[in-house]
């Protein structure tokens, strides 16, 4: 076989180039980092969204199902590498926006149970009446169980729960800790504290590195310290938590 000549390598070399600088422009890695995250893939896959980089300012556009929606595309975004700031320009058709506060209640609780390992979103069903929550569906254990309620409960304009969880017994599925980009796990652990009455006035600074959660900022005491953490322990990705919050003297 012969061997190539240095001119057919050279055309080669100079074919491959173009391409070689487009996979190192770092806002088309930003572009792709964002569409290839596990928010972007899993929680916002239904919603039309259009992602652009210049130099690092990414601006959000087309349309989202509800504010959470909007809310986590841009918290993923920020917290991936290299981007600088976020323009969100996404839209709420008016189509979407639950006309009663009940069935907004209702989007607001299960935004604040999707985000957790233990509990299966997907198992569950959630009603409202004049603030009053009820679950039905399933859970695969007691605790689960009471940690869905305790979750729904926790979430700011519910008054009651009442859990009709039937405890079902399946086989453990396989852990989506190493699945999911750190971008996805700080967004969801943003999420997560902010959805929750006890921890949603915290000012809570967030870092994510191969799944272990960095968490700094102030609590107001012990308890809401541990709440947090206790709180993020449970996020689908996270492996360990650092907890660096101080308690305000």
């Amino acid at each position: 076989m012969r061997n190539p000549s240095p001119l057919s390598l050279l055309l080669v070399a100079a074919c491959l180039a173009p391409a070689a600088r487009a996979s190192e422009d770092p806002d088309a890695r930003i572009v792709s980092a964002v569409q290839k995250s596990y928010n972007f893939r899993v929680h916002l896959k239904g919603d039309a969204i259009q992602v652009t980089s210049r130099d690092g300012r990414v601006t959000l556009s087309g349309s989202v199902a509800n504010e959470f929606h909007k809310s986590l595309a841009e918290g993923t975004v920020l917290s991936v590498h290299g981007v600088k700031s976020v323009d969100n320009r996404l839209l709420i058709p008016s189509s979407a926006v639950p006309p009663a506060p009940d069935a907004w209640l209702v989007t607001k609780v299960l935004t604040a149970l999707r985000y957790h390992r233990n509990v299966d979103a997907s198992a569950l069903q959630v009603s409202a009446h004049d603030g009053v929550v009820t679950l039905e569906g399933s859970a695969s254990s007691a605790a689960h169980k009471a940690l869905a309620e305790d979750i729904a409960q926790n979430v700011d304009g519910v008054q009651s729960v009442k859990n009709h969880l039937k405890v079902v017994t399946t086989p453990p599925g396989r852990s989506l800790a190493e699945k999911i980009d750190d971008a996805s796990v700080t967004a969801q652990v943003k999420a997560v504290l902010l959805a929750h009455r006890g921890t949603h006035m915290l000012t809570t600074r967030v870092k994510t590195h191969r799944g272990v959660v960095t968490l700094q900022g102030e609590a107001r005491n012990a308890a809401e310290k541990e709440l947090a953490a206790r709180l993020v322990a449970d996020v689908n990705g996270v492996k360990r938590i650092v907890n660096r919050m101080t308690v305000a003297p």
